[in-house]
């Protein structure tokens, strides 16, 4: 609104309605979309030049304003007029390069505040809106000059908030490449049921893999296809594969054998 702002200070003098205040603001819109203005009226004057600014006599026609434009790549010449129906002003445009027309209607009420003429800050309302309706009203139909088309691109390519590889179509991974998985919760906490489901090898505690060459006392990590000291030679059980032991472990085995203790309840003849 920087812009709007200055053009509406330069042509304060001449703003007497709000149909004045609202040409300034579709003349702003056209300047933003890559737009110059040629002069007012249908033919063109002498030594003209492209500008941001209103020319002189703009408003002189109370009755049908008239201005004409040119793209910065001289490809579109507009011919733009815009008169007062009721409540509402008709903006007519037309392309003398390709013919093409388009026009838009706009309740001047609904975007200039009538009581504040001499003031910017107050003057325009629904800003927004008003953008909007004139892009796709005027500025969509009859195309985007080239030099704001190939700005556009430009601006979202040098985005410094993006990460050079950036790509909004790839998910992003559950956790971040290289950094270690979070450690399991106590499997004291009751919401730890199940958790050596998923921890197999008894990384934490417990586990559903028994570590024949240790019973009673889980290592993490290790490998039943290391074999079993002269039980199974190395490579009997393929890597990977699920171990559960069996027999006797042999000699060596530490502490007390549980095969030499009774069971509970031995002498009951029920057992």
């Amino acid at each position: 609104m920087a812009g709007l702002e200055a053009l509406y200070a330069w042509a304060r003098a001449a703003v007497s309605r709000p149909q004045d205040a609202l040409i300034c603001g579709v003349h702003w819109e056209l300047i933003r979309h890559g737009y110059r203005c040629l002069g007012a009226g249908d033919q063109p004057g002498p030594d003209e030049r492209k500008s941001e600014l209103l020319p002189a006599g703009w408003e002189a026609n109370k009755e049908v304003y008239t201005l004409r434009y040119k793209s910065m790549d001289d490809a579109h010449e507009l011919l733009l007029k815009a008169i007062m129906v009721e409540d509402s002003m008709i903006f007519n445009v037309m392309d003398r390069s390709s013919q093409k027309v388009a026009d838009v209607t706009l309740a001047v009420a609904d975007y200039i505040n009538p009581e504040h003429l001499d003031d910017f800050h107050k003057v325009y309302k629904n800003t927004e809106e008003l953008r909007t309706r004139i892009a796709s009203g005027i500025i969509a139909p009859l195309g985007v000059p080239a030099e704001k088309a190939k700005k556009e691109p430009e601006a979202k390519k040098k985005d410094p908030d993006l990460p050079r590889n950036y790509d909004p179509l790839r998910v992003p991974p559950r956790q971040p490449a290289g950094s270690r998985a979070p450690s399991w919760p106590s499997p004291l906490s009751p919401f730890a049921v199940g958790g050596e489901d998923l921890d197999p090898f008894g990384g934490r505690s417990g586990g559903m893999i028994m570590d024949p060459l240790r019973p009673g006392r889980p290592q993490p990590g290790v490998d039943p296809s290391s074999g079993i000291p002269d039980r199974l030679p190395p490579g009997a059980v393929p890597p990977g594969a699920r171990f559960d032991p069996f027999g006797p472990l042999g000699a060596g085995r530490p502490g007390p054998d549980p095969d030499h203790l009774p069971p509970p309840g031995y002498d009951d003849m029920f057992m």
